[in-house]
């Protein structure tokens, strides 16, 4: 169960010739694959693109129809190596998955695929998300592009632009024989808009139709000698024809007149750029700019003679890119020295060395440039600022982070919170973090896991530990995980290597992280994938004799005592625990519409909510402490001999029963009841609440009178 379906807009995805699209940059890509003859799509979802795979899931029946082969691939690596059917046969792949982890992953086979080059376009959609809201660390895909020589696309980020690339993405692929990466930010992936349609139209060849011709060609593998011939073939034609083709079809973009200052910038930048000087009144809402802009929508290769045409009678020019290294910047100040130009290049130093630019910073940095470039352009208060501006305080100091953390309900809270019960009698061990959801038990309340090495990677980042000492290590991966990388990088590592380590599988039924995919452990029927695969039959079928299957991580009890028994035993060999239980927000975005639907229809409807009794509750807050949840907070009681504040639990509960379970030791606390919440209710229901109502009621006023009372 994907995060969001897109099944009503994938119909939009048939509009033909003349039809005008409108929607988000995720279904504009989609569309413009369609309409440019694809024949093959895979990749492999998260953060931004994970919508892109969960429309070409939705959108299968079409892509069949047109002849289209769609794989949902295991990693990143197997997508990339999808495009080996690029370098024989002259069909257009497109494989797409986030950068640049998704890049690192499937840097081996896009390695050798740029070796031995292509000969149908070949072009991999990166989502790439450097900036404050990134969930990875901050790096940049333009890296790889260069050490691989694949030509790097960054398109204006509207619709229009978009769309575009993709068609020049694979005509600039097949003309330079070489695979394209085309860069989409977070904002280009769901930026709204409208474009002109074409006709979808199938691949002129079919992976099926290559399929009854085969072809194979020795001089395109990456043995020597041939792959010393590929590095010169790069130099000598490749890179030539790819500048040809920029040139000649104009694919980077100049906008406004002729001046004595410019301003190159990514195309993915372009918006912000645009923004600033209107801000400025230097442009319009047309984006007529006074100061002219040379826009690159390909920001790699460079085009020198491009690029000194543009710096020509330029006094300054301000270079806007984001993100470290200044690659674009130091290879343009090459070209300028190279050329003995006088031209003064700005960019880092005007513009924050690293970060992400929001509106406030290019705002700012465009201003600074100009002040120096071209003050008589700027309006009076930006060209001398006022220095009298109050000392606004650094709020980074005064307001407390707010890193993410468990959704409401998460099953996989307990099993941190059995952790660290565990902890509490045998000890502090060693325990590496994966990356999924479950890499938030690093953060309070539960701090377990410091270290995260890739996905899948968890059993494996613990490799240097796992030497017989006093206590066992810990490895925490989640089921998107384990089967992304996990089962063969870490499980098989560990069975080869003889570990003796204990590794907590977090089976939540889906690839929750990346926006609740199904996998190949998940438990819901699939019509096009292959699901319910036991993760426990896989860790046994590589060699692992000590399993053991919780099938309720809710269960604390059971899951402490697991946990103890593995991080105890004599049996040697490395120790393996599945906990599952189905994602709670995957659960609620299938039940709840479920529930709506009954109660509207008049059925009777059962809601479990907990809560707290004031009077029952010490207030030492154990339940806090190991439960984190968001709904589980403090309330005042308004009672004069009580100063510490009581547990409380609000409105978003969705009856897990989590905070009670883990509570004075994982013993169900007596301050923590359940109340279940009928809906439509039967006749007798009605009556019989009516009679306990009144019978509460006579019972409280009863009390009240016999209450003492004090008056000044």
């Amino acid at each position: 169960m994907a995060e969001r379906s897109f099944k009503a807009e994938v119909e939009h995805l048939r509009k033909g010739e003349g039809e005008v699209f409108t929607g988000e940059g995720i279904l504009a890509l989609t569309k413009a694959l369609l309409e440019n003859g694809v024949g093959y799509v895979g990749g492999y979802q998260g953060a931004p693109i994970s919508h892109l795979m969960d429309v070409l899931a939705d959108a299968e029946d079409l892509m069949a129809e047109l002849g289209i082969r769609f794989e949902a691939n295991a990693n990143e690596a197997a997508a990339a190596a999808m495009l080996a059917a690029s370098v024989h046969y002259p069909i257009r792949g497109a494989v797409t998955f986030k950068g640049p982890v998704g890049v690192n992953v499937a840097s081996d086979a896009l390695a050798n695929l740029a070796s031995s080059g292509v000969t149908g376009g070949a072009l991999v959609i990166v989502g790439e998300d450097y900036g404050e809201g990134s969930s990875i660390m901050q790096e940049r895909s333009h890296a790889f592009a260069m050490k691989s020589q694949f030509w790097l696309l960054d398109p204006r980020p509207n619709l229009p632009s978009i769309v575009k690339a993709v068609g020049d993405g694979f005509e600039l692929s097949e003309v330079s024989n070489t695979p394209v990466m085309l860069m989409v930010r977070i904002r280009s992936c769901h930026v709204t808009g409208q474009f002109t349609c074409r006709d979808n139209r199938p691949p002129a060849l079919s992976p099926r139709e290559a399929l009854s011709n085969p072809r194979s060609d020795f001089a395109r593998v990456v043995l020597p000698p041939m792959s010393y011939r590929h590095e010169l073939d790069k130099v000598e034609n490749r890179w030539p024809n790819a500048e040809r083709f920029i040139l000649d079809r104009q694919l980077n973009e100049f906008f406004g007149q002729e001046g004595r200052t410019g301003i190159i910038c990514q195309g993915g930048m372009y918006n912000g750029v645009i923004r600033a000087l209107q801000r400025l009144g230097l442009a319009d809402l047309h984006g007529e700019t006074e100061i002219p802009i040379y826009c690159l929508n390909v920001c790699y290769p460079l085009v020198q003679s491009e690029f000194l045409s543009f710096c020509e009678g330029k006094d300054h020019v301000l270079v806007v890119e984001e993100g470290q290294p200044a690659f674009i910047e130091d290879q343009l100040a090459a070209f300028l020295y190279r050329a003995g130009s006088r031209v003064k290049l700005h960019g880092k130093g005007v513009f924050p060395i690293a970060g992400e630019y929001t509106g406030q910073v290019m705002l700012d940095a465009l201003s600074a440039f100009l002040r120096e470039a071209a003050p008589e352009m700027l309006p009076a208060t930006v060209r001398a600022p006022n220095d009298d501006k109050p000392n606004l305080p650094d709020l980074t100091k005064v307001v407390p982070i707010r890193p993410p953390g468990f959704c409401t309900g998460c099953p996989e809270r307990p099993i941190f919170a059995s952790l660290k019960l565990v902890e509490q009698e045998l000890g502090k061990h060693q325990i590496s973090a994966d990356i999924g959801c479950h890499l938030f038990g690093s953060l309070p309340p539960f701090e377990i896991g410091g270290a995260t090495m890739g996905y899948g990677l968890g059993p494996a980042a613990n490799g240097a530990f796992d030497g017989g000492g006093k206590t066992r290590p810990i490895s925490i991966i989640g089921d998107g995980g384990f089967w992304h990388n996990g089962l063969s990088s870490s499980i098989g590592n560990m069975v080869y290597n003889k570990s003796d380590g204990l590794v907590v599988v977090v089976d939540n039924y889906y690839s929750a992280a990346t926006g609740g995919q199904d996998v190949m452990s998940s438990r819901a029927d699939n019509a096009t994938k292959a699901t319910q695969h036991p993760i426990a039959d896989a860790v046994k079928g590589v060699g692992v004799k000590w399993v053991r299957q919780i099938d309720r991580t809710y269960d604390v009890p059971k899951l402490r005592a697991t946990l103890r028994e593995a991080l105890t035993t004599t049996e040697p060999g490395p120790k393996v625990i599945v906990a599952s239980s189905e994602c709670m927000l995957n659960k609620q975005r299938r039940e709840k519409p479920l529930r709506a639907k009954a109660i509207k229809e008049g059925r009777r409807v059962e809601a479990p909510r907990f809560g707290v009794d004031e009077a029952v509750c010490t207030g030492d807050h154990a339940c806090m402490r190991l439960s984190g949840c968001p709904s589980l907070g403090l309330k005042h009681t308004g009672d004069p001999l009580r100063d510490d504040p009581v547990a409380h639990i609000d409105q978003t509960c969705v009856g897990c029963g989590n905070c009670g379970e883990v509570a004075d030791a994982a013993v169900l606390c007596p301050s923590f009841y359940r109340a279940d919440v009928v809906h439509n209710p039967g006749g007798f229901e009605k009556w019989w609440a009516g009679v306990r109502a009144g019978l509460i009621g006579w019972l409280a006023r009863r009390r009240s009178a016999r209450r003492l009372e004090f008056s000044a």
